[in-house]
């Protein structure tokens, strides 16, 4: 057997078999380490990016709750302000009509006493008028005469008093 050509030749040939294999194995299993290496590493990667966009997307909703909030309250603050315009503007106007009504009812008011006033200078001048002329047609220059004297008294004392 140590001896036999042919078992030589295939000791020969698993030794060049392993000498040329052993390299060829190294360098396959370190290229196909470094490969799974690579790959570890982006899927470690992509789980990182997937935190980070979970971490961003978890942060963008609460921002966007707390904008909603915002929102809510401002529109919550907006129409207790419109309300409160509202019922101010409500009130002056209510102010407005109210003074207004008064100053037209003062405004009636004086206009009744000036026209009882003009009516009771109209209602004065025609007695005036009536009694003058029934007094010029009825008396005589001598009762003329002492009307004027009684009236002058009476006027005197009125005014003395």
């Amino acid at each position: 057997m140590f001896v036999d050509p042919q078992f030589w030749v295939a000791i020969a040939f698993i030794i060049f078999i392993v000498a040329v294999f052993n390299p060829i194995r190294k360098m396959l299993g370190t290229t196909l380490n470094s490969k799974i290496q690579d790959i570890k590493n982006s899927i470690e990667e992509a789980e990182n990016i997937k935190n980070e966009t979970q971490n961003t997307l978890s942060d963008l909703k609460k921002r966007q709750n707390d904008v909603q909030i915002e929102i809510e309250n401002i529109h919550k603050d907006a129409k207790e302000k419109i309300q409160i315009l509202e019922s101010q503007a409500e009130e002056k106007l209510k102010e407005k009509i109210d003074k207004r009504n008064l100053l037209a009812t003062a405004k009636i008011e004086q206009m009744t006493r000036d026209a009882n006033a003009a009516i009771q200078r109209h209602i004065s001048r025609t007695a005036i008028e009536a009694a003058v002329t029934i007094l010029k047609k009825k008396l005589d220059q001598n009762e003329k005469q002492n009307l004027i004297n009684r009236s002058i008294k009476e006027l005197s004392s009125v005014f003395k008093n």
